[in-house]
C-alpha cells in the first residue's frame, strides 16, 4: 500500500470518528433539550393541575360562600324592609269580589298610610300604628261602566273561626291614587285564614232611571282570605 492510499484511509477514519462524536454530542444535546422540555412541560402540567385544583377549590368555596351570602343578604333584606312610622309595606291583595244587581263589589288590602276624616267642620288625622295590619279598601262600581257608586254605606266584619277580630265602619274616602272607595285600617292578630263579611247599604241619593229598582235593601258579601303577613 503506497503512502497516498494510507493517508486517504486515515483521513476517512478520522472523519468518521468526528462525525460519530458530533452525532453523539448532538443526540446528547437533543436528549438534554428534550429532557428539559419534558421537565418544563411536566412542571407546567403539574403547576397547571395545581392551579386548576386551587381554582376549582376556590370556585367551589366561592359558590358555597355565595349561596350562604345570598341567603344572609335575603334574610337581611327581609328584616330591613323600609317602613313608614313603623308600618312595613304589604303587597296589595284581593280579598273578595262579588256582583250585586249590576254593582261590582271589590275588597282589597294595601299598606296602611295616614288619612284624615273631615266631618264638615274639622279634620281628624288617623295614623296607623305598629299593630296595624293593612288598609282595607272596598270599591263599589257599576259592573258595566266601572263608574264609582257613592252615597252607600259599608260595614266590615272579620272573623277568625268563631271569634270576631274586627268590626268597623268603612269611611267614604277619596284618593288621588286609589280613587273613590270605602276604607279603614285593620288590625289582625296574626297570620291565618279569616272570614270577611261586608254589609253594603243602599246608596241614599236621587237616582237616574237606569238605577231604578236596584240596590234598595242592604246586601251582605261573605268571603274567606288567607293573610300571610308583611
Amino acid at each position: 500500500m503506497n503512502v497516498w492510499t494510507r493517508r486517504r484511509r486515515l483521513a476517512g477514519r478520522a472523519a468518521m470518528a468526528g462525525l460519530t462524536v458530533a452525532l453523539a454530542a448532538g443526540c446528547a444535546s437533543a436528549d438534554k433539550t428534550t429532557s428539559s422540555a419534558s421537565s418544563a412541560a411536566a412542571s407546567g402540567s403539574s403547576g397547571g393541575a395545581s392551579m386548576a385544583g386551587m381554582s376549582m377549590g376556590g370556585s367551589g368555596s366561592s359558590v358555597t360562600g355565595g349561596k350562604s351570602s345570598a341567603a344572609a343578604a335575603a334574610a337581611a333584606e327581609e328584616k330591613a324592609v323600609p317602613s313608614v312610622d313603623g308600618i312595613k309595606p304589604v303587597p296589595t291583595q284581593n280579598l273578595a269580589t262579588a256582583d250585586w244587581q249590576g254593582m261590582k263589589i271589590s275588597a282589597m288590602a294595601m299598606t296602611a298610610v295616614p288619612f284624615v276624616v273631615y266631618d264638615g267642620t274639622t279634620e281628624r288625622m288617623v295614623k296607623p300604628t305598629k299593630k296595624t295590619t293593612f288598609h282595607l279598601m272596598v270599591y263599589l262600581n257599576d259592573a258595566r261602566t266601572n263608574v264609582p257608586i257613592p252615597y252607600a254605606g259599608v260595614w266590615a266584619t272579620i272573623k277568625q273561626g268563631s271569634k270576631v277580630v274586627y268590626d268597623e265602619r268603612m269611611w267614604p274616602m277619596i284618593s288621588e291614587y286609589m280613587g273613590p272607595h270605602y276604607g279603614n285600617d285593620v288590625q289582625l292578630p296574626g297570620k291565618g285564614t279569616y272570614q270577611l263579611s261586608l254589609l253594603v247599604s243602599p246608596p241614599v241619593s236621587a237616582r237616574h232611571v237606569e238605577y231604578q229598582n236596584v240596590w234598595l235593601h242592604p246586601h251582605r258579601v261573605n268571603a274567606s282570605f288567607t293573610w300571610s303577613g308583611a
